[in-house]
Order: C-alpha cells, then sequence, then structure tokens
C-alpha cells in the first residue's frame, strides 16, 4: 500500500500555501523540495483551498465498548472520529465492566490499536464501578501499556469532597489529570433539561446552572490546597466561564473544554420535545453560549471536547423523560466549531488547532499528537475543506448510532483527509489522482 503522499499547495493553519510531502510516517518536506523529494510512486493530492491542521484530538469520547457495543463500538466510534479529521480519542470509562483496572484499560487500548482508524487512550475510572465510594487503581492503570494520565468517572460526578482530594492527591505522583463531571447530584434529582423560562413553560423539570458552578467552585479550590491538575469537562454556563475566570487568575492549575453543542444549541431546542436534544449538562441559554464563546475565544476554555455519546435508537426514540442523555459529535465537531467561532471571525484555523489538537495533547500527555506543522514532525494531519457546505444526515455517518443533534441542518465544511502516522485513513478519491478511492484504508498497520 503507498504510503507517501504530496499534498500540492495546502495551507497550514490557514496560512500561505505550501507543498507538503509525508513520507516514513513523518512530514518529510515542506516547500519548493517537496514535490522534487516525491516519487513516482506518491500520491498525489490536490490541496488548493484546502487547510491543513494537525490531526484533531478528542479529549472526551465514549466508546461504550466493552458492554454496549448495540450503540457503538471501538471499530465504529475510531472510524467516525477518523471521518470528523480526528487522530487520537480518549475513551471514558463508563464502560461494562468499568474501566477501573489496568486489564480493562489495556482492553480498550488494543482495541484501538487493531481498529487502526485512530489512536485510542483509554480514561481510567476515579472510582470502582464509578460509585464514588472507593479510589479505582488509579496507578496501575497509569503504570499499564495504555499509561493512562486521564481519569474521570464521567457520567458521574465525584461527589464526595474527600475521595475527590484524595483522586487529585494521587494522580499529582504520575503527572496524571483528574476530569471532573460537575454535576451536585442533590440539586438535579429527575432534572430533564436547563432550568429557566422554557422549563416552566413545557413542564419539564428544571435542572439549575448552580449544580454545575458549585462543583466547579468546590474542585478548583481543592486543586489549590492539593496542588494538582484538574480538568473541567464539559462546561455550560456563565457562571462556570467566571469560576474558571478567577482561578486561572489566581494561578490553579485548571482547564476546562466545551462541547460542540454548547457552542451552538440552547434550551429552546426541548420545545419540540425531540429527545435527540437531551444531554447532560443540559443544553442553556443563549447567554450561556456567548459566554462559552467568548470564553473559548479568550482562552478561559482551553479547548474543544466532543462529548460523542452515541445511543441505539430505542434509547433515544422514546418520550422525553425516558430517553437516555447525550449526543453523537465527532463527526460534525471541526464543521460547528468553524460556523459558530471561525466563520464569525471570533477565532483563527490556528485557534482552532490549538483548541482541537495541541492543547488537548498536552492535557492528556499525548506526545506524538498535536505537533506542530514542521519537518520531521509525526504526519497526524487533517485537511479539511472550508468552503463547502454539507447537510448532516446521522444514518450516513460512520458512527453505529445515529443520534446527532445536528441532523438535518447545513454546516460548512469537509474533512477531505486525515493522515494518522502518514498513512491515509480517510481520503477523499476527489481529491487525488486515485479516482477509485483505493487509498482510503484502515488496519491493523495503521497504528503498528
Amino acid at each position: 500500500m503507498r504510503t507517501t503522499y504530496l499534498l500540492r499547495a495546502v495551507a497550514p493553519l490557514g496560512g500561505e500555501p505550501v507543498d507538503v510531502l509525508l513520507a516514513d510516517g513523518v512530514i518529510a518536506a515542506m516547500g519548493p523540495d517537496a514535490a522534487a523529494r516525491a516519487g513516482d510512486d506518491a500520491v498525489v493530492v490536490d490541496g488548493a483551498g484546502l487547510v491543513l491542521l494537525p490531526g484533531l484530538v478528542d479529549l472526551h469520547t465514549h466508546l461504550r465498548e466493552p458492554g454496549r457495543e448495540d450503540a457503538e463500538t471501538v471499530l465504529t466510534g475510531t472510524r467516525a472520529a477518523a471521518l470528523g479529521g480526528f487522530t487520537a480519542v480518549h475513551a471514558m470509562a463508563n464502560t461494562t465492566p468499568t474501566q477501573d483496572t489496568a486489564g480493562v484499560v489495556e482492553q480498550v487500548w488494543r482495541l484501538g490499536r487493531d481498529a487502526g482508524w485512530v489512536d485510542v487512550h483509554p480514561v481510567g475510572a476515579v472510582s470502582v464501578g464509578l460509585d464514588g465510594e472507593h479510589l479505582a487503581e488509579l496507578g496501575a492503570m497509569a503504570a499499564s501499556a495504555a499509561r493512562v494520565r486521564v481519569f474521570s468517572d464521567d457520567g458521574k460526578c465525584v461527589s464526595d469532597p474527600v475521595l475527590m482530594r484524595r483522586a487529585l492527591e494521587y494522580t499529582k505522583a504520575f503527572d496524571g489529570v483528574v476530569s471532573q463531571h460537575s454535576q451536585e447530584p442533590r440539586l438535579t434529582v429527575g432534572a430533564q433539561m436547563h432550568e429557566g423560562v422554557v422549563s416552566a413553560e413545557i413542564g419539564l423539570a428544571g435542572w439549575p446552572a448552580v449544580a454545575e458552578e458549585a462543583i466547579i467552585a468546590r474542585d478548583v479550590l481543592l486543586a489549590e490546597h492539593v496542588g494538582s491538575r484538574l480538568h473541567v469537562c464539559h462546561l455550560s454556563t456563565a457562571g462556570s466561564v467566571e469560576i474558571i475566570r478567577w482561578a486561572k487568575s489566581r494561578g490553579i492549575d485548571v482547564t476546562a473544554e466545551v462541547t460542540p453543542h454548547h457552542l451552538m444549541l440552547t434550551d429552546e431546542e426541548a420545545r419540540g420535545y425531540d429527545p435527540v436534544f437531551k444531554v447532560n449538562p443540559p443544553l442553556r441559554t443563549a447567554a450561556d453560549v456567548e459566554a462559552v464563546r467568548a470564553g473559548l475565544a479568550d482562552g478561559t476554555i482551553d479547548i474543544v471536547a466532543t462529548d460523542h455519546a452515541p445511543h441505539p435508537r430505542e434509547d433515544k426514540d422514546c418520550e422525553w423523560a425516558a430517553a437516555a442523555f447525550g449526543m453523537t459529535g465527532l463527526e460534525t465537531a471541526l464543521s460547528v466549531v468553524q460556523e459558530a467561532m471561525v466563520d464569525t471571525g471570533r477565532m483563527t484555523w490556528a485557534d482552532v488547532a490549538r483548541v482541537l489538537s495541541t492543547t488537548p495533547a498536552a492535557i492528556g500527555r499525548v506526545e506524538d499528537q498535536g505537533r506542530p506543522i514542521a519537518v520531521g514532525e509525526p504526519a497526524n494531519l487533517t485537511l479539511v475543506n472550508p468552503s463547502v457546505r454539507r447537510t448532516v444526515v446521522p444514518e450516513e455517518q460512520g458512527t453505529a448510532s445515529a443520534n446527532s443533534p445536528f441532523g438535518g441542518r447545513e454546516l460548512p465544511g469537509a474533512v477531505v483527509a486525515t493522515f494518522l502516522r502518514g498513512r491515509a485513513t480517510v481520503l477523499d478519491s476527489r481529491a487525488q489522482d486515485d479516482p477509485d478511492g483505493s487509498q482510503r484504508a484502515a488496519g491493523r498497520e495503521a497504528s503498528a
């Protein structure tokens, strides 16, 4: 299989067009030398008008395997990731069995290697079985072949402050980070959507913003006390943005993420009672959306993470109260960020690389991802066409589930190619001189 690619006239980070040669898993040449050094067997990709980014890195993906293969598998989820421009994902721990031992995280890691679409970095559970009572085998998971550095009970909050403190203390020893799902459980019993005008008008139990903000405030103080790293999952309210801004002003080692759906959608979507819009944390108000966009633009919020949460059809095609929380997001994340942040002038493509690649790789301590686009660096890259627009058809996506909140919507941008260590896991045949698409592939050797 050919593994040398000449990308003609691509724009790294949206800058000036340049030729880029990928060979032997790295960026072999850039500029005039690239074409001269390309052999006759190189696959030539027409990159005119295309933006070259470092491969995207997701710090928050639910792959469901083991245990819920009816919703997603490592194979289907990582295929969706590659189609969305990702070259690495962090697989959350709320599987069955839970990723709370070295054995389970190594299983997920090896499934990712076998699938070959992207690198899979398992997230270890903070507590045994996500029960919030006893610390899981954090050290054993960190020392395993999976080399876990991110720990989270996501789907549940580590609500016990003593357990949270102990987790922060323990992970500090091996430069890990606790990624907190900030939800005070006693304030959200029976909650169905954001507590506000819309919930009152349509009669769904409200989910107050303070339930998120109270946990974040507690945890940043605990992180300051311990001197450990804290990461805040799926921040969604204006108040949460202000707490993170305050914490950073004090020098507390905290990072935060926002999801694409919280950058775009509001609680007004719930008026139709369509459970595709039911998510945890819930969609908030237009004022909250504006606040998280501003926080992402000014660096208060560090990254965008998808919180890709696939569900089988029967878990979503039912009444709102019975439906599962969660949305898919790997294949639409880049387009949503383009529409919400780039096309509005709030961010550049260099900023997109920072929030969707470089910084999430740094938070997860993934050394060979999110690297600069430079000669000698690993060829983990994404090529995107920002000029096209496409209508999202969930049933046609690579994920095994169809619960996308953007179904039927037109979004900008399309991933043309994704390269994992110089091998094309996704390559649009229309952009190359290989019209039968034979260079599009995925296999075990991708992660070898």
